[in-house]
């Protein structure tokens, strides 16, 4: 805490709060008169920003933190973080139960852990090529920092200095004579070059010519290769160890729709090892596969996006903007369909995989095999091209026929779920009980090894007479 941040805090005891002045050094940290909502501030009640974060911990941080913080932890640490009028951060660990307090006491050193393991790198909006040679010059700074110390090198810089000095002399006697003139107590003047300032300016001046079929100067290329160069530039300007968290300002910003699908790839590709946060205006990067990660941000606060729908009517987006259906789409009965084949497919093949968190291909459920028609509907006039998955029993075989007769499908793009020996099946029967049978005992305490799992019945109702004993079960309705 500064002196002005510790002034303000003790006039506030007082009952006198002195708002300080924003300083220019104040961008790279959270300021409550210039960050704090305008409208809110006013307000009696509440009047802190509040950041709720969640860690979940290795089990090596796990241990390192019993080591420094002489506390455990069971893989999670949420920590709540407040800042009022005062600009003074007061962080506290959001745990309940036994140790919660001794937690708290221990916050400052809390807080010093997970700072320490936290890369933050923030890309803004404007990126020019500016911001791009910045981070070269640091990073030529840092490789070129290493020859200072090769005897060769050292040989140079000392030739360069013999070389100059007499030069430098002779400027200096040329400057004090037209001084002398209009100061005649001057007695002296002396032009130098210092060791380091020598070594910095070898190390400052360079060019850096991009070839992408016509070698230019980044300054002469257009905004977008600007923007994709600060970009990636930006992105790994500082390599080190711990947990990494990207922000980019509207990846999107000055690039042209081809660009932006291959920059909605490397994003996708960055979160496998890094937290991405993104701020855009553009559908292409919305989530479609876990919809609670799309966060809208609405007249001052925040909130996770319920449905596509939502994020439809923020964006301004048109039924025609395609936001709902992908180019491909494969068109399952329920939500458990879904569930299921997004991890199978994804497994089994990385193309699908890809093609899946890029938005190109999708898994639609339809909420039961009676929607089907209503929904195929839907697809062709948005002309995505789908494929149809459908249980092999009475409801899919008849919401094919229907469909059929629509000409919305043709045995071509649909595949039942038929298993040998059974004249009705459904998508489950297609999965090894090995896969699941532990898990139903353990959640459930039902075991399919029971003889009346087994038979030829679809597993539903396989799935239904294991369930509920004889003595449970309504009698059947007369014929």
């Amino acid at each position: 805490m500064n002196a002005l941040q510790d002034h303000a805090l003790r006039e506030k005891r007082r009952g006198i709060l002195i708002r300080r002045p924003y300083y220019k050094g104040d961008d790279n940290h959270y300021f409550w008169q210039r960050d704090f909502p305008i409208t809110l501030q006013t307000r009696k009640s509440v009047k802190q920003t509040i950041f709720k974060l969640e860690f979940l911990l290795t089990e090596e941080e796990i241990y390192e933190f019993k080591e420094q913080i002489k506390s455990n932890l069971n893989g999670t640490l949420p920590i709540e973080i407040r800042i009022g009028e005062d600009n003074r951060p007061i962080i506290k660990v959001s745990k309940t139960g036994r140790g919660a307090k001794t937690l708290n006491a221990k916050s400052a050193k809390i807080a010093d852990f997970v700072a320490k393991r936290i890369f933050f790198n923030y890309i803004p909006v404007i990126r020019t090529d500016k911001e791009a040679l910045v981070v070269i010059s640091q990073m030529l700074g840092q490789e070129l920092r290493i020859l200072e110390d090769h005897p060769e090198y050292k040989k140079a810089i000392q030739v360069i200095n013999d070389l100059q000095k007499p030069i430098l002399k002779n400027l200096s006697e040329r400057i004090k004579e037209s001084l002398s003139e209009f100061l005649p107590n001057i007695k002296d003047v002396n032009i130098d070059i210092s060791a380091s300032h020598r070594r910095i300016a070898l190390r400052r001046d360079f060019e850096v010519i991009i070839n992408d079929g016509t070698p230019t100067n980044i300054e002469f290329k257009g905004d977008g290769v600007k923007s994709l160069a600060a970009l990636g530039l930006l992105k790994n300007r500082n390599i080190t160890t711990g947990i990494s968290i990207i922000a980019i300002e509207e990846p999107e910003s000055h690039l042209h729709p081809a660009a932006i699908h291959q920059l909605n790839e490397i994003v996708c590709s960055l979160s496998d090892k890094n937290q991405v946060i993104i701020t855009t205006h553009n559908p292409l990067f919305v989530d479609r596969i876990n919809i609670k990660s799309n966060v809208i941000i609405e007249k001052g606060k925040a909130s996770s996006a319920k449905n596509i729908r939502q994020i439809r009517e923020l964006l301004g987006i048109k039924a025609s903007d395609n936001l709902m259906n992908a180019n491909y789409t494969l068109v399952v009965e329920g939500d458990e369909d879904k569930i299921a084949l997004l991890s199978i497919l994804s497994s089994l093949s990385k193309k699908i995989s890809k093609s899946i968190k890029s938005n190109f291909f999708a898994i639609e459920p339809i909420g039961g095999a009676g929607n089907l028609s209503y929904k195929l509907s839907l697809l062709r006039n948005s002309l995505c091209i789908y494929h149809v998955l459908l249980d092999h029993d009475e409801a899919g075989r008849k919401a094919f026929d229907i469909a059929k007769e629509d000409k919305l499908i043709d045995i071509k793009n649909c595949t039942f779920t038929n298993c040998l020996g059974m004249p009705n099946s459904e998508f489950e029967d297609c999965i090894d009980p090995k896969v699941y049978k532990d898990e139903i005992l353990r959640k459930y305490g039902v075991d399919i090894n029971s003889p009346k799992f087994r038979g030829n019945q679809k597993w539903s109702q396989r799935e239904k007479v294991t369930t509920f004993p004889d003595s449970m079960r309504l009698p059947s309705p007369a014929p």
